[in-house]
């Protein structure tokens, strides 16, 4: 017994990494979120894991065209990962819904959408460890209808529910709108960061986390 607890003692000293496990970060949300591709290098959650280091495993679990509303056209609350993100119990969750939300077949259920956010956070927070961290973001900004997202929806009526959705939820937030504000270059068709503004991105949210 002595021989094994000497071991492993060493072990920690040795190899750190031994004794303590990656910080696991799921990033959420929706083509943005997904990018060029889950595993495509300019995707935003692997820009971010280059920062972060072997510290953090980052995961991706965007999904292109999906809605943070339970009555979205497609809602992620039918999609694989949705699960994936529970079974992967991060430490850290990153959420990025609602561009979908501000089109007009899922904007007509706009009463429901605080509700919908606040059960996800809460059926997400169930599968985290009791000190995880949950993090809203507030979205990139529309700057041009597109793809039937709304701008006057995104920048005004939704922005201003997520923070009461981030009072409400005691969830922290990360503003991507601010850094994007004036940067139209960033944003080619409207909606969708490139490849520099997808580079933005990660920088932001990856400083939060470190925070």
């Amino acid at each position: 017994m002595k021989n094994i607890l000497f071991f492993f003692l060493f072990a920690c000293m040795v190899f750190p990494s031994f004794a303590q496990q990656a910080i696991k970060v799921a990033c959420v949300g929706n083509s943005i979120t997904q990018g060029p591709g889950r595993d495509h290098p300019d995707s935003y959650p692997l820009q971010m894991q280059e920062i972060l280091g072997d510290a953090y495993e980052v995961k991706n679990f965007g999904v292109s065209g999906r809605t943070l509303l339970k009555k979205g056209d497609f809602p992620y609350w039918n999609e694989p990962q949705f699960d994936q993100v529970k079974e992967f119990a991060p430490d850290v969750l990153v959420i990025m819904l609602g561009t979908n939300d501000s089109k007009p077949q899922n904007w007509q259920y706009a009463a429901e959408f605080k509700a919908d956010y606040l059960d996800l956070i809460r059926e997400f927070r169930a599968a985290m460890p009791a000190d995880g961290k949950v993090y809203v973001v507030l979205p990139v900004p529309v700057t041009r209808e597109n793809f039937g997202i709304t701008p006057e929806v995104m920048n005004n009526e939704q922005r201003m529910m997520l923070f009461d959705i981030i009072t409400d939820s005691g969830a922290d937030y990360i503003d991507l709108y601010t850094p994007f504000m004036g940067k139209e270059n960033l944003l080619p068709d409207g909606v969708h960061p490139n490849a520099e503004g997808l580079g933005i991105m990660a920088r932001v949210i990856g400083r939060a986390i470190l925070l």
